[in-house]
């Protein structure tokens, strides 16, 4: 009966991030659009906009390869696993001991890798321009992140996501400058990570400045439809990642009872939907830098994730 219980709470999480990642992505743009007077589009268009993509038939170029029409499933399933790997109402579930934060990261890499070589199969100037630039942004990001996670494992002596919110969440870890300074860096990994104003703009198509709408370009139908729910995916995934560490409060213990788990549920959207807000407070109050700016963007945070480490090493208490 508890082997039961586990895989159903296991099973709600998975289809919980499903069925969200849309909403939070229509959520941040209602938000934005409300902060600049406008009336924007309703909060469930993202969902109108997959089923409409999915109906539709998917045009291929006629040098596509296979690895152009594989690569988009192989996008999403990655982005979803490491999605649902993030504890999110609940911590210690079945499949718990699998989310550690190097296989995050490293199938958050492996779906970049597959989009960026779909960019370039086609060989079209536009693919080929979004991949470089994916590969010079993931070139930063992706140390940046590695040394926030060193950072946490120091403090928490692991870096099992579940082990991570349980010892952040205690008392005797208080404030300490190298968990600020991992927090600023992981926010702005995130922020290049999505495709976020000010190091990209999802919302534009402009050939000289886009990154990850220059990879997909040649994508419709069902293939473009998995390209943009993965997207939706990665956004919950970081936006879940940050509170799930950094605000671990309300999280539902191993084992917990039905009621626990609703309101750690409560607990999530909430944070969500303040992460959303946010985001898009963030977004309309700062302008899109250039794309040669980017690598000075992604430094700061790569030092401040080898200073928050080196803090560690010198004094376990800050």
């Amino acid at each position: 009966m508890e082997l039961i219980h586990d895989l159903i709470v296991q099973g709600a999480q998975m289809m919980a991030v499903l069925a969200l990642a849309p909403l939070l992505t229509g959520f941040v743009r209602k938000v934005k659009a409300r902060l600049t007077r406008r009336r924007g589009p309703p909060l469930l268009q993202p969902y109108r906009d997959l089923a409409r993509l999915l109906r539709k038939e998917a045009v291929l170029a006629e040098n596509a390869s296979w690895l152009f029409r594989v690569s988009p499933y192989l996008v999403f399933a990655a982005t979803w696993v490491a999605a649902a790997l993030v504890p999110t109402f609940a911590v210690g579930l079945m499949f718990s001991w699998t989310a550690d934060l190097i296989a995050i990261i490293a199938l958050l890499g492996s779906a970049r890798f597959f989009l960026a070589l779909a960019g370039m199969d086609v060989g079209t100037s536009f693919g080929g321009i979004g991949a470089s630039r994916e590969v010079m942004i993931a070139s930063l990001a992706e140390p940046a992140m590695l040394l926030t996670v060193f950072a946490l494992a120091l403090v928490a002596g692991s870096t099992q996501l579940s082990t991570v919110a349980a010892v952040l969440a205690t008392p005797e870890v208080g404030l300490r400058v190298s968990l600020g300074m991992a927090l600023i860096a992981l926010v702005m990994v995130a922020i290049a990570e999505n495709a976020r104003i000010p190091v990209d703009n999802p919302a534009t198509h402009l050939e000289l400045t886009m990154v990850h709408e220059a990879m997909v370009l040649e994508y419709s139908g069902r293939h473009l439809a998995m390209i943009e729910f993965g997207a939706s995916l990665k956004l919950l995934l970081y936006l879940s990642l940050i509170v799930c560490i950094f605000v671990p409060w309300g999280i539902a213990a191993p084992g917990a009872g039905l009621g626990a788990l609703a309101i750690g549920a409560v607990i999530w959207l909430a944070k969500l939907a303040v992460g959303g807000a946010l985001l898009a407070l963030f977004e309309t109050s700062i302008a899109k830098m250039r794309v040669f700016r980017v690598p000075d963007f992604l430094g700061a945070a790569l030092m401040l994730g080898l200073l928050g480490t080196l803090l560690l090493f010198v004094s376990r208490s800050l």
